[in-house]
């Protein structure tokens, strides 16, 4: 009898042993041929401490890490207890496994079991956009901002034709822009992207991205096709280079960013853009205010309120390029 419980007691130990290591499986994560568990990235983080926290999403929030080798990291975590994390955690996951871009986050791995889920992304030491455009401490020059534009339509300019299906990001903002060392700019945040199928050129969605960013059939109809991030990209404009917010308090009623920039166009553009990319005084006032007219009418292009209407991505990266040509060629 005794034997018989002791046998019990020692199936039942080893059941229980296995099943926490079954919870723990896929808390593994690869980075290079080193395997790194959750608890490394607990403490990497510092157990998530607050002081490390980066930024915050609708579900999740990013964290600073450094692991004992030294290395930088971001640590994506999902809070698995809001409705729509998972959705946007395997969304995400989907998505990043097969882009890989120089202008879109890299993604080392995931890190996920029942309790938990993380990506681990590539660290951008110079933070977001919004960061840049919008604290005291930090300035963007002009060719700065353009070459930013420039690196956002580029990763979005793949998205749309480099993948084997387009793929729609439906969220860009200055947020979901971060930086690099070199101040490249990336376009992170795929938790809401969507991917169009064979032949399909839109999809309906419920889903709702930032007011103020979406295109009018995203927001009305819930139709969403590359044109919406055509329409993102014309706003992400205007605000980089007047450095206002589309949900400023100043835009009530009918009057948007859109309106406001437009009724400016073209002889009170000074009167919008950003006064602390051009001073009194500055031997470069012409050459900037052109470029500005130029980045401008761009972005009104981009912001038709008829999505066959707007200019297309890849035009629209090509005229940036010129437009960053022209203004360079007329420095010198």
């Amino acid at each position: 009898m005794l034997f018989f419980a002791l046998v019990l007691a020692y199936v039942f130990l080893r059941l229980q042993k296995k099943k926490k290591n079954a919870g723990q499986a896929d808390v593994y994560i690869v980075k290079g041929h080193e395997r790194i568990s959750y608890h490394e990235l607990e403490q990497a983080t510092e157990g998530f401490s607050e002081s490390n926290l980066l930024g915050n999403g609708s579900f999740s929030k990013v964290y600073k890490g450094i692991l004992k080798d030294g290395t930088l990291l971001a640590a994506k975590v999902f809070n698995v207890k809001l409705e729509g994390s998972f959705k946007s955690f395997d969304m995400e996951c989907e998505m990043l496994r097969s882009l890989r871009h120089r202008n879109l986050t890299k993604v080392i791995t995931s890190c996920s079991n029942l309790d938990f889920k993380a990506l681990v992304l590539e660290y951008m030491p110079n933070g977001t956009l919004e960061k840049w455009l919008y604290s005291h401490n930090f300035f963007l020059h002009l060719l700065q901002r353009l070459d930013i534009m420039i690196d956002v339509a580029s990763g979005i300019v793949y998205l749309h034709n480099g993948c084997s299906h387009p793929v729609v990001h439906c969220d860009l903002k200055p947020s979901n822009v971060l930086l690099d060392q070199e101040m490249v700019g990336h376009v992170c945040d795929f938790g809401i992207a969507k991917m169009l199928g064979a032949g399909e050129t839109f999809v309906q969605t419920r889903t709702i991205a930032t007011i103020g960013y979406i295109a009018p059939e995203y927001g009305q109809d819930g139709i969403v096709s590359t044109s919406c991030d055509v329409y993102s990209f014309g706003i992400l404009m205007m605000e980089t280079f007047t450095r206002i917010k589309p949900s400023d308090e100043r835009f009530t009623g009918d009057l948007s960013i859109r309106c406001w920039v437009s009724d400016s166009f073209p002889n009170k553009i000074h009167k919008v853009v950003d006064a602390n990319l051009v001073q009194l005084g500055d031997e470069q006032t012409d050459a900037k205010m052109q470029c500005l007219l130029s980045i401008m009418d761009l972005a009104l292009s981009c912001t038709v309120v008829t999505p066959d209407a707007r200019i297309g991505l890849e035009d629209a990266l090509s005229t940036l390029k010129k437009i960053r040509l022209q203004f360079v060629s007329s420095r010198h």
